[in-house]
């Protein structure tokens, strides 16, 4: 079954994490991969993201984390402000973050850089387009495209995010598959220095929450806002009419909120979405399967989809490996393997917005009493150890096989 003269061709649609994090893994088992971006080039921007628990692993797995440790944010403190700017509640960043030792956080598009740096030579990236049709026949997916020449392809993998073209393609309308948990989010890069190097600042209004922070090595601001709604309907790729909803969601928040609103306005890298999950009974039809937020978005109110990327790409590789090939004995491998991870990681999600965003003044006020007395109080560590066991519960649902034996080999053929 293993040949090193035959090269089975994969297609992966979306250039974020969990695509070139699968473009490594399926390299390194014997595939030609192609990476298919809509973006024309490499999207740089992006908030902080964490890895956690067997995350941390995978990376170390690909040889990755001693960049991405090199390029950690470094975050050491956070405090909560009023309206004119003052503190009134201050914590160290392990309560903030619920981190514990080896845990790690980089931003979005560093981790980006870093993976794609790692696949550039041994795989085939095309920026400015996307997948227009797959035809499945059994034996391979004729692939059109909305600018290139048709292709044909062993198996095509859609890792393109929330709203995934693949998945509309594969499987029906994203309305079919989309929970709304009850918030939106936005974040964006905010010139000059709001906040101290290595510091995020936190602001509360009733069922809002505006957090402006500084990484290590990065010479302006990044901002994040988080506000409750039911579900809102707007075009997702309308980025004009999105700012919108975030400036009317925020109009007379105090602090420094109507400069970030105004940043948004031209921010390069402005994001605006919905707290999402995505819930599907399965993930793969036939030579197409979904990777990541396409298959099982946690939204950005878990921490844990960035760690879901890398560990369901290694899994996924893996599972093709083992499986010599034959993709729907690998898909359903990888379900099985990946399907606990994603449902204790969505649960955590689903409780962030009574716990993030509370919806009174008097909520808000009891929130900042507790954290302003936390530091002073003897069970502190206790509270700090509780929060970080909650987080590393999802982050440890899953433990990665060893797919070591596989790696470096050509598989023959594709069942």
């Amino acid at each position: 079954m293993i040949s090193r003269t035959h090269r089975p061709q994969a297609l992966i649609s979306g250039a974020g994490i969990a695509g070139p994090a699968l473009a490594y893994w399926l390299n390194r088992h014997g595939y030609a991969v192609t990476v298919v971006e809509r973006a024309p080039a490499l999207r740089s921007g992006g908030y902080k993201v964490d890895l956690r628990g067997v995350a941390i692993e995978a990376a170390e797995r690909m040889g990755v984390l001693p960049e991405i440790r090199r390029a950690s944010t470094d975050m050491r403190t956070g405090a909560y402000v009023n309206d004119d700017g003052r503190r009134v509640a201050t914590l160290p960043a392990d309560i903030f973050g619920a981190r514990v030792d080896g845990d790690d956080e980089i931003m979005r598009g560093e981790l980006v850089r870093i993976l794609c740096a790692r696949t550039r030579h041994d795989v085939e990236y095309v920026f400015g387009d996307s997948i227009a049709s797959l035809a499945d026949d059994g034996a391979g997916v004729d692939v059109t495209f909305e600018r290139g020449a048709p292709r044909r392809f062993d198996l095509v993998v859609g890792a393109d995010g929330l709203h995934s073209a693949v998945r509309r393609l594969a499987f029906g309308d994203e309305s079919r598959y989309v929970r709304h948990i009850g918030a939106y989010i936005s974040s964006f890069s905010v010139p000059g220095e709001l906040v101290a190097a290595r510091e995020e600042l936190y602001h509360l209004a009733p069922g809002r929450l505006v957090c402006a922070y500084s990484a290590a090595g990065d010479t302006g601001t990044k901002a994040w806002l988080t506000f409750r709604s039911p579900r809102l309907d707007y075009d997702h790729r309308d980025a004009d009419a999105q700012r919108q909803l975030l400036a009317d969601a925020f109009e007379g928040v105090g602090w420094q909120v109507p400069r970030l609103l105004e940043a948004s306005r031209t921010a390069d890298d402005f994001y605006f979405d919905g707290l999402h999950l995505i819930e599907m009974d399965r993930w793969s039809r036939g030579r197409v399967v979904l990777l990541g937020d396409a298959a099982h978005c946690a939204s950005p109110a878990s921490g844990q989809g960035t760690g879901m990327a890398l560990v369901g790409a290694y899994v996924l590789a893996g599972e093709l490996a083992t499986a010599g090939g034959d993709p729907r004995t690998a898909f359903a491998r990888y379900e099985g393997e990946m399907r606990p991870y994603v449902t204790e990681n969505q649960r955590m999600a689903g409780g962030f917005v009574a716990q993030m965003l509370p919806g009174t003044l008097r909520a808000i006020r009891f929130r900042h009493l507790i954290l302003r007395a936390l530091p002073h109080m003897p069970w502190k560590n206790l509270v700090a150890r509780k929060l970080a066991e909650d987080v590393q519960r999802g982050a440890n649902a899953i433990t990665l096989k060893p797919y070591a034996a596989h790696l470096d080999r050509h598989v023959s053929t594709l069942t």
